[in-house]
């Protein structure tokens, strides 16, 4: 009973959580990474706890999406992108990830940039307020006819490079991939709900890729968080399309991008 006593209010977290990553595409730890912050996590069990509820939400979500395409999305000429922008940027994602995670003490400019892990704060902060203004820019664009839905020359070059970026800020934050691929499709003129469901489901399979690193070595994963809040993720994750489809695109993207330049200028300060 002290268990659930101490950990039920992450179920709402998650749910919370959840909810906003899978109906904007970004990665439900631009709400939980504040929240550990606060609560007095290290920076690794901020990142490692992220990445497991993530597994839960993000995976509910993409499920939830992928119905949807086979349901009817699959019949639009607007989604016919989405299996080959997933080919071309979930192996992409995994790259960037796994290089950092791996290989980012090996690599001089890497080992650069992380060498100050307590500063996790000032850089969530950074790359949240950067979030923000970028998911601001898309907000006009999403008035444009959506294109055809095929995927040019150009995406098939610049999909990879924006995924491989998007993993590798991932391993830092437990958020990026899906941010970066959502804001690039949508300024391309893809339909919105396709861009979001394509990073949805790109941003599962990467903390899929991302946790292993951190639940089998270096085991810094606080799974008495996860049990609960994971649970609440998955409802959030199911929930999520359902607030897409009900509410307006531009609406839901100008108050996530208040909330994620909150965030960031709040990460800033304390």
């Amino acid at each position: 009973m002290s268990l659930v006593a101490e950990y039920s209010v992450f179920s709402l977290l998650g749910v919370v959580g959840a909810i906003f990553a899978n109906a904007t595409g970004a990665g439900g730890g631009v709400v939980f990474v504040p929240v550990f912050q606060q609560i007095g996590f290290s920076p690794i069990n901020i990142v490692a706890t992220s990445f497991a509820i993530q597994c839960c939400g993000m995976t509910a979500g993409a499920c939830s999406w992928w119905q949807f395409y086979r349901a009817g999305g699959k019949s639009s000429a607007q989604w016919q992108a989405l299996p080959s922008s997933l080919v071309l940027s979930i192996p992409a994602a995994w790259c960037g990830l796994v290089m950092v995670q791996f290989a980012g003490d090996d690599i001089p400019l890497l080992n650069t940039i992380s060498a100050s892990p307590d500063q996790l704060h000032v850089t969530f902060g950074v790359f949240s307020i950067i979030l923000g203004a970028m998911i601001f820019a898309t907000v006009p664009l999403m008035k444009r006819v959506p294109s055809s839905g095929t995927l040019t020359t150009i995406d098939l070059l610049a999909l990879p490079v924006v995924s491989f970026i998007g993993g590798a800020i991932t391993a830092w934050l437990s958020v990026g991939v899906g941010e970066l691929v959502a804001v690039y499709l949508i300024m391309r003129g893809f339909s919105v709900t396709m861009s979001i469901a394509s990073a949805v489901i790109l941003s599962a399979f990467s903390v899929w890729a991302g946790v292993i690193y951190h639940a089998f070595i270096a085991y810094s994963v606080v799974w008495e968080v996860v049990l609960f809040a994971g649970a609440g993720a998955i409802v959030g994750g199911r929930l999520a399309r359902y607030v897409v489809l009900a509410f307006s695109p531009a609406t839901v993207k100008v108050f996530f991008a208040l909330w994620v330049l909150v965030l960031g200028v709040i990460s800033l300060l304390f």
